[in-house]
């Protein structure tokens, strides 16, 4: 079942159509005003129209850093569900303020609305990440999670539309604030479906100085680094998309010719990127958080920003502004748009995961707080990257050259995020390769714990079987596996890194053997799972060797359970030794071979024989080798 699922259960359904409608709300009112006050300024203003939009963005987000630390105290002391309520009001409230801005043709009023509207925003920000993980479960929140990055991209982006069209018609402003009270009252409407989500922290005492409790805020999310790692690569998520989204007007305009239909298709491939993105997210995680999809993210962000900067035309086309069927009969504009959908994409696979490991990893009694301080964070690395955007552009840089300088600052965080969770990404990459290769199904995958030591064994058919187990198991494995494969010129930085243990005879080298079981010991101790081939080789025959001594004595060292497991379908494999030496008979590749894997019942440690496991693995691979 898909996440899909969530928009008809009550305990998800109308909190997201409360967010998605707020979102949609914001955006409207925002846009429709700077649309207004860049076409219409002299009615209103002798202010120059890029001082307004300017200053009606600052405002919209000003409140984030007065009010988000106050927010995060709210939704940790009361109810979210009744917050949510409550902060739906307000925005009637607000757009009534709009509307009199727009009676008394004030300025100063309608930008007050605007302030409002950001404050709104605020004290709604850490109910909506912090009430997910009280209604969903751990299995539903890459999916809630998914949903909610995904729908408000959508909302952002038909808010958008729609406040431009609004502005630019030739109806008076006064629907603008008509729209707004509709899309309010049908979000509150949604709230009061909202179940009940109790505070985690009722007996705190609200701090009202928003210097002190941001500090405090930051203080809460820095005592998991975990936690606050996803912060900063959230905020980073945020600045990038938010500097890139900020070009699009004049870069479609000045780079490619085109016109304001051309930004209207830019932004929805984005928004459709982050959408497709986010959803495939659960796909690729199976329903657990798979941290390997941010660095993954990381990588695709990087390419693909390169790719846009590289690939943007150095010269305006002839006849410009063309018109938007002329652009897309070229393959430059294609390319274009691919590489926004592929950016958008790769920002879903990059942030979803983050805002679950925030969600989850956090505190629950000060969970709000600590989203809180991700809202400043996000709200202060959109403000430094609008700022560095601007003196850049400001000192001549061109707009494809500062996508490409994006790109290398993201380049600089994928290697970043690389280097915190290598054996995560490798092991995301050994999924995305054997599900390209093979169909494989699993099987009692529920005997290996979610948490905890223990000794993983499996039969050994090929020489890919420890990249299936990675592929198929949901944790990281230490596999202890042969020196000399251990050091192989290429492959030991892969090995290395996902923290693979070598171990040689003890006629070779016992320093290596003792080494090997010492580790191992430290590994179990520290709670991991150490993956092991018993039979020391991959078999000849197709048949199982004799199984070794080693794992008796490493759970006799350290008492673990010993999880049998078997592999069918890889005899006969390109990667087997059916036909002599491996990978040397090309007629033996079968793409999307039908492959299996096993998973018997944990055997306790004192039960643990060397014959015996044999015989349970042999058991589990029954007649198909």
């Amino acid at each position: 079942m898909t996440q899909i699922h969530l928009l008809g259960t009550r305990r998800f359904a109308p909190f997201f159509w409360t967010q998605f409608l707020g979102a949609f709300n914001d955006n409207l009112y925002k846009n429709a005003l700077v649309v207004m006050l860049t076409f219409h300024t002299a009615s209103w203003t002798t202010l120059a129209p890029e001082t307004l939009t300017n200053l009606a963005a600052g405002l919209f987000i000003l409140p984030f850093f007065l009010f988000s630390a106050t927010a995060g105290q709210l939704a940790d002391k009361y109810d979210k569900a009744r917050l949510a309520r409550l902060v739906k009001l307000l925005e009637i409230v607000i757009i009534g303020v709009a509307a009199l801005g727009f009676y008394l043709h004030s300025l100063a009023v309608l930008l007050a609305a605007l302030f409002l509207l950001g404050l709104q925003s605020a004290l709604f920000g850490p109910v909506k990440y912090a009430i997910l993980p009280q209604h969903l479960s751990e299995e539903e929140l890459v999916g809630g999670n998914a949903l909610v990055e995904s729908g408000t991209f959508v909302s952002i982006l038909i808010g958008t539309l729609s406040g431009g069209l609004l502005a630019g018609s030739n109806l008076t402003p006064g629907w603008i604030a008509f729209a707004g009270f509709l899309v309010a009252v049908a979000g509150y409407a949604a709230s009061r479906g909202i179940p009940a989500a109790p505070a985690p922290s009722p007996r705190l005492r609200v701090n009202l100085n928003p210097l002190t409790e941001t500090w405090h805020s930051m203080v809460f999310a820095r005592e998991n680094r975990t936690v606050f790692l996803s912060i900063i690569g959230i905020s980073w998520f945020w600045l990038y998309g938010a500097l890139l989204l900020a070009q699009f007007p004049v870069y479609a305009r000045n780079v490619l010719g085109g016109n304001e239909a051309l930004v209207t298709v830019m932004l929805a491939i984005f928004t459709v990127g982050i959408g497709t993105g986010s959803m495939l997210c659960e796909k690729f995680s199976g329903r657990h958080v798979e941290i390997g999809l941010v660095p993954f993210g990381a990588i695709g962000l990087t390419l693909f920003g390169a790719d846009l900067a590289l690939t943007s035309p150095a010269e305006l086309p002839a006849g410009a502004p063309l018109p938007l069927g002329v652009l897309l009969a070229t393959g430059t504009c294609w390319r274009i748009l691919f590489d926004l959908f592929a950016i958008g994409a790769f920002g879903g696979f990059f942030v979803v995961p983050l805002y679950v490991l925030m969600q989850s990893r956090s505190a629950v009694e000060h969970r709000a707080r600590i989203i809180a301080a991700n809202n400043i964070l996000n709200a202060l690395f959109m403000v430094v990257g609008a700022v560095a955007a601007g003196g850049l552009l400001w000192l001549g840089v061109s707009i494809p050259l500062l996508f490409g300088i994006a790109a290398a600052f993201n380049a600089l965080v994928a290697v970043f995020v690389f280097r915190q969770m290598p054996e995560h990404f490798i092991r995301l990459l050994a999924s995305l390769v054997i599900h390209a290769i093979y169909r494989l199904d699993t099987r009692g995958l529920d005997a290996i714990p979610e948490s905890g030591p223990a000794v993983l064994i499996c039969n050994h058919v090929s020489f890919v079987d420890p990249v299936i187990l990675m592929a198929a198991v949901r944790r990281p494995i230490c596999f202890v596996m042969d020196y000399r494969i251990y050091a192989a010129p290429g492959l030991n930085f892969i090995f290395r890194n996902v923290h693979a243990i070598p171990i040689a005879p003890a006629k070779d080298d016992a320093d290596i053997k003792e080494a090997a079981f010492a580790r191992a010991a430290a590994a179990l101790r520290n709670g991991e799972l150490i993956g092991l081939f018993p039979e020391g080789k991959i078999t000849r025959d197709g048949e199982l060797n004799v199984f070794r001594y080693g794992v008796q004595r490493m759970v006799a060292e350290t008492p673990v359970p010993v999880i049998p497991m078997a592999l069918r379908g890889l005899w006969g494999s390109f990667f087997s030794r059916r036909y002599g030496t491996a990978m040397r008979v090309p007629s033996c590749i079968r793409p999307f071979r039908r492959i299996t894997l096993v998973v018997g019942d944990p055997v306790p440690p004192k039960a643990v024989d060397p014959d015996d496991l044999r015989t349970r693995v042999t058991e589990l691979r029954g007649g198909m080798v």
